[in-house]
């Protein structure tokens, strides 16, 4: 029904028609009356000042149960602590596993930023283990806790703020500044930092509907993260088409597990798959030709995202393509080269009984801690020591921005190269649009050439002309 301001109260009156003597009293919210009964007149009168308090000082009233809202709301207030685990409890069931790891996290940063004082708090490292996971991971609810992390618990149970106190945006402020921090002190990446004020903007828009706070109140506060480089991939990781194709020939030559490998790469290189996705790819979603270009349909994404955080207890989850509708399917052209990598492949490994070209020894997915030893002795291998030192290719990620760049250095329209990676055009431009190692000096080549060859500009005054072109000391 909502509330109102429109409240009528009248005086108690006393009742002879029950066994007992009683006094009643009567009030109307709106349109809807309501009455309750108190053992003696005394209590009633109390009760009905505390109502007309609330009239006088102009309190709006809930119309449904005839309470005021302030008093309604502080029946139903919680601590945070208890209020981010009711939050986590609330969005755990239709969350993927990474997911609720990125929830946890959050609700572990914040949580004690927003505690009455520090007196008696463990240390940061202790906390987190204690806040992250077990506290705010809801397959540990039944397990328990070691004797140091119940200690933690027990702490922010006592120490954590009201709910109610949030409304004071003073108290937002600092929750803020919490989320800006990481573990050690130093402050977060930009995006970490969004992602974390995103989460507690919606913890704190639960704490609305739950008739903990009469609003949210985080729009309110003038607050800006930190200003930090723009997020977007470095030039100097991305590797150029010989550096891709020595690294992967490394992996080929370097050992068993990095014949098998390979095309696991190549799929990250000459189709710009994210590692998640080529965990998945199988058979049946390849055309490979004898001939020709073939066609990858990537369809589903295995993320790692720990034992404890997945429904099934196993590291992986199984979920759609990234930012995409649960059935949608991206289609990927895929060059001569990757068709035969992908068919060598299949001859010399098979698939496994449910289609997937990758696995382990053992049949299982394909673990990041795996792959990750062999690309790390891939760069060793076919880097020179000044590139091993350096960024470039640092993660078998780069392979999928050098695609990316690839592309776009070749000409191709930006909306089939974002098509094709599984992103959107804005994205493309603000994170993927890099040049490849060693492409500045062709830019640079090209630049002198056009002014070698007295190219001008567009709307420059042509040749012959008198009009002269100056510049003018600034100083």
């Amino acid at each position: 029904m909502g509330s109102t301001y429109d409240v009528r109260i009248w005086a108690v009156r006393q009742r002879r028609d029950r066994k007992q003597a009683s006094a009643e009293l009567r009030w109307k919210t709106g349109s809807t009356p309501h009455s309750q009964t108190f053992q003696t007149k005394t209590l009633a009168d109390g009760r009905r000042a505390e109502l007309l308090r609330a009239v006088h000082a102009g309190e709006p009233f809930d119309e449904e149960t005839g309470v005021p809202v302030k008093e309604l709301r502080d029946r139903n207030d919680v601590s945070w602590y208890q209020h981010a685990r009711d939050y986590i409890a609330m969005k755990w069931p239709h969350s993927p596993g990474s997911t609720r790891r990125t929830l946890a996290e959050a609700m572990a940063t914040v949580t004690p930023a927003l505690v009455k004082d520090t007196k008696g708090m463990a240390d940061a490292e202790t906390v987190r283990t204690a806040l992250y996971g077990w506290a705010f991971n809801i397959t540990r609810r039944d397990e328990e806790p070691p004797a140091d992390v119940a200690k933690v618990l027990d702490w922010f149970e006592r120490k954590s703020l009201p709910t109610s106190t949030l409304s004071d945006r003073m108290r937002v402020r600092s929750a803020l500044e919490a989320l800006t921090k990481k573990l050690d002190g130093t402050t977060a990446a930009a995006s970490t930092i969004r992602r974390k004020r995103a989460i507690f903007h919606n913890a704190l828009g639960y704490a609305v509907e739950a008739e903990r706070l009469p609003a949210n109140p985080l729009p309110q506060v003038q607050w800006k993260a930190p200003e930090q480089v723009a997020e977007e991939v470095d030039p100097a990781c991305v590797p150029g088409p010989r550096q891709a194709a020595a690294l992967l020939d490394t992996v080929r030559t370097q050992s068993p597990r990095g014949r098998h490998l390979v095309a696991f790469f190549g799929c990250m290189y000459f189709a710009a798959a994210r590692p998640a996705e080529v965990i998945g790819l199988r058979r049946d979603d390849c055309d490979l030709p004898r001939r020709g270009w073939g066609t990858l349909r990537l369809r589903e994404t295995h993320p790692r995202s720990g034992s404890a955080w997945t429904d099934t207890g196993k590291p992986h989850d199984k979920r759609g393509l990234k930012h995409r509708p649960r059935k949608a399917v991206r289609v990927v052209p895929i060059p001569p080269d990757l068709v035969a990598l992908l068919r060598w492949h299949i001859t010399a490994y098979g698939v496994a009984p449910d289609g997937r070209l990758f696995r382990t020894l053992r049949g299982g997915l394909i673990q990041d801690t795996g792959y990750g030893e062999v690309w790390a002795e891939a760069r060793k291998r076919a880097l020179t020591p000044a590139q091993h030192a350096s960024p470039l290719a640092k993660r078998p990620y780069d392979l999928r921005h050098a695609a990316v760049s690839m592309w776009l250095s070749s000409g191709v329209e930006p909306q089939a190269v974002a098509q094709r990676a599984g992103h959107s055009v804005a994205v493309l431009f603000r994170v993927y649009a890099k040049c490849l190692d060693g492409a500045a000096a062709d830019a640079n080549a090209r630049i002198e050439a056009a002014l070698r060859d007295g190219q001008q500009p567009s709307g420059a005054a042509p040749r012959g002309s008198h009009t002269r072109w100056s510049v003018r000391d600034s100083g």
